[in-house]
């Protein structure tokens, strides 16, 4: 998942553009269709999330393994596939790229944020205002597709959090990663699928995402990578959305929703595929995945 003969240092740096390429195409996704109704229905959004993976890992795979979520890099090394000591420093690669691609997208949309905060009449920073700021971090539930409905415009938030309550969030997003990390194990386990299908291991990682997204995003907003949402929601905290941003409306849930959850769910998909998959296939596939 890395080529070793890399420095660390170049690794992560790859970490990040990788990071920010997967953040920049996938939040720009979500900005245009929230600020500009630009694409028409969940899967436009969703399968630009799935191609910018494949773009990230194309970019900088064969330097960094192209990890690009602290939860995969944690379960990548929880069963042996990455060392421990480079963790935290991927991870930190990680939140960086994530939170540069979420101040260029702030640059870029500033205008259509302020007009959509003033087109539903919320202020920044007040309750609310996370219509605007799920552009960046995650809410449960989806701000984007209740913004219309009878209860947000009554401003009754406690029936809005009973659509999606905290459990249920927090179940999603474990199953959701556990089913993400099972294919990124399989996928690039050259033991599973032979050259040349593992070479496009990238596309079919992020086609999962997408169908995942499709999915999953009406309710949580499909998150499935702490990077992807803290680093952009540190940036909204700092940028004036406040508390809305972080800790968010739905308090702890941005913790154990969106980094607990992740990362309890890869460990658990990829000990699937470790433990219980990998071991049935035949003696000699590693062998034969050469040629």
């Amino acid at each position: 998942m890395s080529d070793p003969t890399h420095s660390l240092g170049k690794r992560c740096l790859a970490e990040v553009v990788g990071t920010f390429i997967l953040v920049f195409f996938g939040c720009g996704a979500v900005h245009a269709a929230v600020l500009t109704g630009a694409q028409s229905g969940l899967w436009q959004v969703a399968i630009v999330w799935g191609v910018a993976i494949a773009a990230a890992a194309y970019v900088v795979g064969g330097i960094s393994g192209s990890h690009i979520n602290p939860a995969v890099t944690i379960a990548l090394a929880a069963w042996g596939r990455f060392s421990w000591k480079d963790v935290l420093p991927y991870v930190s690669a990680q939140l960086v790229g994530a939170f540069l691609a979420a101040a260029a997208l702030f640059a870029v949309y500033a205008p259509f944020l302020s007009e959509r905060e003033r087109e539903l009449r919320v202020t920044r920073g007040q309750t609310g205002s996370e219509v605007t700021a799920m552009c960046y971090g995650e809410y449960f539930p989806n701000p984007g597709l209740i913004a219309t409905t009878p209860l947000y415009v009554e401003g009754n938030h406690e029936r809005l959090a009973e659509l999606v309550p905290h459990g249920s969030a927090f179940a999603i997003e474990v199953l959701g990663t556990a089913l993400l990390a099972l294919v990124v194990f399989a996928t690039t386990d050259e033991g599973n699928l032979p050259r040349p299908i593992s070479q496009l291991a990238p596309v079919f990682i992020g086609l999962t995402v997408a169908i995942l997204i499709s999915v999953i995003a009406p309710l949580t907003q499909a998150c499935f990578n702490p990077a992807r949402d803290f680093g952009p929601r540190l940036f909204t905290s700092l940028a004036g959305w406040g508390q809305v941003a972080l800790p968010g409306p739905n308090g702890s849930g941005f913790f154990t929703v969106y980094i607990l959850a992740p990362t309890l769910g890869a460990v658990l998909g990829g000990g699937l595929y470790t433990r219980v998959l990998h071991p049935a296939l035949p003696a000699d596939a590693e062998e034969k995945a050469r040629y």
